[in-house]
């Protein structure tokens, strides 16, 4: 089978590797569709990504999908043909959590993650034309649901699981008004795992959002907010292609900061989705008193110059957003129930054009949102 194989930085390559074969439990997929992420590029140019460093050749890819091309002893309710997703994660150990971190297994300390070197052997991606994947890793995809929108469940996953995390936020959930805590419901503990307890974190409705970076997971926050409720989204970015996207991805309103234009002030809830620094100061000083910063965009590892006075004064949760739980099934529902992630996607690419798909989103001239890779054919196109 061929493979999208980066061996160092700016060295990628269309390698031949062995057919997979599945063991017990396990699910051979033939992929269809890949999407490029932001660590993909950074393995490409960098040899690396945040803090894990390429040793060794690296199949890339997290945001795949495909169907069921066989299975291997004692899986059963998967059969061959059917069109499926993956959550790309895999706990290594015993996945026990404090008693304070229940049922947040992205934040479990060794996760291994499709296209990832953060372990030696690092663990090989999707960007294949086949993938061997545990059966529980495995999601099928509703009816009328793509292969190519179901390689878009990963991200909108991590869209989603942002939205949720508004929710953990006093006040946020289900539009407590009493000054009570976490889900509005203090006290009983069950917004653990990110996924609020009585089902109401994320619940935006009436809301007025901004959402500052319009890349590809600015655009699915706007997307998901929306979904969720949302009466005003807002978006903003320095890139007119960026925002194009996030209209078409549901935004109400859209701000250019490229020339300097301020962002609206006193936003209850803002969406940090850039990673860049030098925004974290005017985040900040957009966020009503009071108010919650959700940071979705992932910031350097390193020390970096930011204003964050505002912080304090205008006493603003501050909370992360890191992947998802299973917000990845949310996300297929929400396809299922009409959300068109489509408009994300500016360019596709075969799979033999790897290197080219690649260096689009690294190109900021491009103009790219989502690049998606072909990895195999789908009967009958997408």
């Amino acid at each position: 089978m061929r493979a999208v194989v980066v061996h160092g930085p700016g060295d990628l390559r269309i390698d031949e590797r062995p057919d997979p074969v599945p063991g017990p439990g396990e699910v051979l997929l033939a992929l269809e569709w890949g999407g490029i992420c932001g660590s993909d590029v950074a393995y490409f140019k960098h040899g690396g990504s945040g803090t894990a460093t390429l040793r060794h050749p690296l199949v890339l890819g997290h945001e795949v999908a495909g169907r069921i091309a066989g299975t291997g002893p004692g899986v059963s309710g998967l059969t061959a043909g059917r069109p499926v997703t993956v959550h790309p994660a895999e706990l290594v150990g015993d996945g026990r959590l404090p008693d304070r971190l229940a049922g947040r297994t992205n934040l479990y300390p060794r996760v291994r993650y499709f296209g990832s070197a953060a372990f030696d052997p690092h663990t090989d991606g999707g960007f294949s034309e086949y993938r061997v994947v545990r059966a529980a890793q495995v999601r099928p995809l509703p009816e009328g649901v793509s292969t190519e929108q179901g390689a878009l469940a990963e991200p909108l996953a991590v869209a989603m699981h942002a939205v949720r995390r508004a929710g953990a936020a006093g006040g946020l959930a289900g539009g407590a008004s009493d000054g009570r805590t976490g889900d509005g419901r203090a006290g009983d503990g069950r917004a653990g795992d990110g996924r609020a307890g009585d089902g109401r974190a994320g619940d935006l409705r009436g809301r007025t959002v901004l959402v500052n970076g319009a890349g590809p997971i600015g655009s699915l926050v706007v997307a998901a907010a929306k979904h969720r409720g949302a009466a005003t989204v807002i978006a903003a970015d320095v890139s007119a292609a960026s925002l194009a996207v996030a209209r078409a991805m549901g935004a109400d309103e859209t701000v250019d900061v490229s020339d300097g234009t301020a962002l609206p002030r006193d936003v209850e809830l803002v969406f940090e989705a850039s990673g860049a620094p030098a925004a974290l100061g005017p985040v900040l000083r957009a966020t009503a008193p009071g108010g919650t910063v959700v940071q979705v965009g992932n910031l350097p590892g390193a020390a970096v110059a930011a204003a964050l006075g505002d912080l304090v004064t205008r006493e603003i949760t501050w909370i992360g957003s890191y992947r998802f739980v299973e917000e990845i099934d949310d996300a297929l529902l929400a396809m299922r129930d009409g959300l068109d992630v489509s408009p994300v996607i500016s360019h596709r690419f075969g799979l033999e054009e790897a290197a080219r798909a690649l260096a689009t989103p690294a190109d900021p001239a491009s103009g790219s949102s989502k690049v998606m890779l072909r990895l195999g054919a789908a009967p009958g196109g997408r």
